[in-house]
Order: structure tokens, then C-alpha cells, then sequence
């Protein structure tokens, strides 16, 4: 009897946008009958709802108007976070180009780069402003991070996330200043998937309750509570001006560059060790994520990257094979993993975020009361809710 042959495997290429590069690996990822993904239709969305022509200039100068009639007679009228990047440098040079007078606030975590710590020095002594820096007490973060590299989350970097902002939130609130300047941008950026990078702080102290050894108290966790409190008591805002103007992160990086001696530290958010660990070995390697996707498709959709150019740049590593090296030994060092632990780390089960508690599953079950809440608090609508307009309705 002869045998029969099984039929060959066939391997696809995933689908790709025709506008941007996501592709249907990506959480959420839906195509439509011309091709092209759910992604953009959040971009689009959210350019609706912030335009940055005319009519978003002037609602940044309303914005702007406000802040400054808040702050009078006050020693700052708002507070700009800075991590020594391209977005925060740049923003709190456009915060001083409008005439407000801002508060540097760096939340420091214990793994800025050299990089990013002589770009601070450099903006802050030239522009001139006073700044604050917020210490998390290291041997306490340093459980925090363990406990998440321990969670096996997809977002290990969580805690620098939610950490910073609440740190803004409460050295805003001790000052008697009522606004915060962030420089997020979705257009330069993107929409994460939320099952990529969600987290808050339910999420963070159940974590570290679990995996941990030490009670979180230097570290300004963000709970619900404090955020009602400093929010709408204490009525502290987030304003983000770089929703409103045609910000080109090319053109910022040029500007600073000539006024400061910025110094490019090589990737998104590669100002920060850790983050530049998480972004280029722990996601790509452990979950097969590379949030690369995001950023150079929103700059796709945004004009300022050529689609060819973008497939060219995600085809290449996401980090350079001697720094990979260097960046695992003095991870695995500084957060005291011997090597057979931080290998049982990186091969351990992934995990979802919907694997620990959160306010998730509540902001999901009453999201129109919670998108009403948002709207008061922040007081705009965070870009997780377009993501659910635009799945929900797919």
C-alpha cells in the first residue's frame, strides 16, 4: 500500500495595512474592504477631535489662557514633566516660548541614561527654570520591577508609567499649581493595544503584593482614590499642548539640538535603560511585541514617514546585538537576578494584563459612566475609549 504524503504547510505572510504597518498580529487589528486597519480609523478619530490646524491653535490658546489666569500670582502656573527626551525637552521649551512659567518635574527611577541626565541639565540651565526631581527609594522600586518582571505582563515598565504621572499629580497638588503640561502626541506615537501596555494602579499593588516582598511607600502609586482626590478636590489638569500644533518630532529634535546640546540617545524612549531593555529584548523576545509597529505607523499615517521607509526600519533589529548584551548583564545585575533567574524570566509563560486585578473589567462594563468621569477629571477623553468605539463597533 502506498503511503500518502500529507499536504505541505503553507505559511501566509500576515496581512498588512494599506496605509500604515500594522498587520493582524497586532491586538485588535481589523481590516476593512479596502484595506486598511483599525489603527487608523483611532488616528483619524482622535485628528477629528484634536485637530492641530486654526481651529486646534485656538483651543491651545484658550488652554494656554487658562493656565496662565490660574496660575497669577503664583510662583508657577503649571508643571512640565521632563525625562530628558525629544517631546518633554521640546514642550518645556514651548511652555517658556508662551510666556507661562513652568516647574521641571523629573520623577527618577534610578535608570536614566547619562544621555538623558546631561539633556535635562543642558534645557533646564538654559532655559533657566527651577526643577524638581521626584526619588523613588531604589530598594523599593527595584522590588516593584521585579514583581512585574516576575508577573510576566507584557509591560514591565508600568510602575516608571503610572509612577510619573503620579508623581506630577502630587507635586503640582503641593505647590498650588492646577496644571500639568505632558507631551504625549498620538500623531508621532500611536494608539497602543491596550492588551499591550494597560495599567494601573489596582494592577500595580495587586503585583506587588503577589511577587513582592516590601509595602509600596516612596513610590506615588495612582489609585482611583488619589486621582478623585487631586483631580476634581484639588482640580489639577492635564494639558496636552502637541495634540494642538503640527509637531514634527524631526524639527523638535533640530531645535534643541541647536539651543541646548541635546544629544539623540538612539531610540523611543531609550532614555531610560530599563524602558530601552522592555522595548527591545523582554517584548520582541518573550512576546513576540514590537511596539515599533505603533509609533512608525502613526508616523506614517501623520506624513512625516514615507510607508516604505517604516517597513524598511521595522525589518531591522530593534536593538544592536552588543548592546543587547551589555543591556541584559546590567539589567539583570542592577535588579539582583542571578543568570539562571533572569532566564527563567524571559522563557516563564507569558501572561496577560487580565490576568491580575484592575480596574479594567469596571471601566469596560460601565464605560459610559467612566468615559463621563474622565471627561471631568482630566478632563478629555484618553484614547482607550476610541479604541473601544472603534472595536466595538467592528
Amino acid at each position: 500500500m502506498s503511503s500518502v504524503s500529507a499536504a505541505p504547510v503553507i505559511q501566509t505572510a500576515p496581512q498588512i495595512c494599506r496605509r500604515c504597518i500594522i498587520d493582524e498580529r497586532v491586538p485588535g487589528a481589523v481590516f476593512a474592504a479596502d484595506g486598511t486597519c483599525s489603527y487608523c480609523r483611532i488616528h483619524d478619530a482622535l485628528c477629528e477631535a484634536y485637530p492641530n490646524d486654526a481651529r486646534g491653535q485656538q483651543k491651545l490658546d484658550e488652554l494656554l489662557e487658562r493656565v496662565r489666569s490660574d496660575g497669577k500670582n503664583k510662583r508657577y502656573d503649571c508643571v512640565v514633566g521632563v525625562s530628558g527626551g525629544t517631546d518633554s525637552t521640546y514642550l518645556l521649551y514651548y511652555a517658556l516660548s508662551k510666556g507661562l512659567r513652568p516647574l521641571a518635574v523629573h520623577f527618577d527611577n534610578g535608570w536614566n541614561s547619562e544621555i538623558a541626565v546631561d539633556n535635562i541639565r543642558r534645557s533646564i540651565s538654559a532655559l533657566g527654570v527651577d526643577l524638581q526631581t521626584y526619588v523613588v527609594d531604589w530598594e523599593e522600586f527595584k522590588d516593584i520591577l521585579r514583581a512585574h518582571l516576575k508577573a510576566s505582563i507584557p509591560w514591565a515598565d508600568a510602575p516608571t508609567d503610572l509612577g510619573l504621572t503620579a508623581a506630577l499629580y502630587r507635586i503640582a497638588q503641593e505647590e498650588g499649581v492646577r496644571h500639568i503640561l505632558v507631551g504625549n502626541n498620538f500623531r508621532s506615537e500611536g494608539k497602543q493595544p491596550t492588551e499591550w501596555t494597560y495599567c494601573d494602579g489596582r494592577m500595580i499593588r495587586a503585583i506587588v503584593k503577589r511577587f513582592g516582598t516590601t509595602k509600596l511607600k516612596s513610590f506615588p502609586n495612582l489609585t482611583i482614590s488619589r486621582l478623585f482626590w487631586t483631580a476634581f478636590v484639588r482640580r489639577v489638569r492635564l494639558v496636552r499642548p502637541l495634540y494642538y500644533i503640527p509637531y514634527s518630532k524631526q524639527d523638535a529634535k533640530k531645535l534643541i539640538e541647536d539651543k541646548f546640546g541635546w544629544r539623540d540617545y538612539g531610540g523611543h524612549h531609550y532614555e531610560s535603560i530599563f524602558t530601552r531593555f522592555v522595548y527591545s529584548v523582554y517584548l520582541p523576545e518573550k512576546f513576540g511585541i514590537d511596539k515599533r509597529l505603533i509609533s512608525l505607523s502613526a508616523q506614517v499615517r501623520s506624513g512625516v514617514m514615507t510607508r516604505e521607509a517604516a517597513l524598511d526600519e521595522i525589518a531591522r533589529p530593534p536593538i544592536e546585538a552588543e548592546r543587547r548584551e551589555s543591556d541584559m548583564a546590567y539589567v539583570a545585575k542592577k535588579l539582583g537576578f542571578s543568570e539562571l533567574e533572569f532566564k527563567q524570566i524571559l522563557t516563564a509563560e507569558p501572561k496577560s494584563v487580565f490576568d491580575y486585578p484592575s480596574y479594567h473589567p469596571m471601566i469596560r462594563k460601565f464605560q459610559r459612566a467612566a468615559r463621563t468621569a474622565a471627561k471631568v477629571l482630566l478632563p478629555w477623553t484618553p484614547m482607550m475609549f476610541y479604541e473601544m468605539d472603534v472595536r466595538d463597533s467592528e
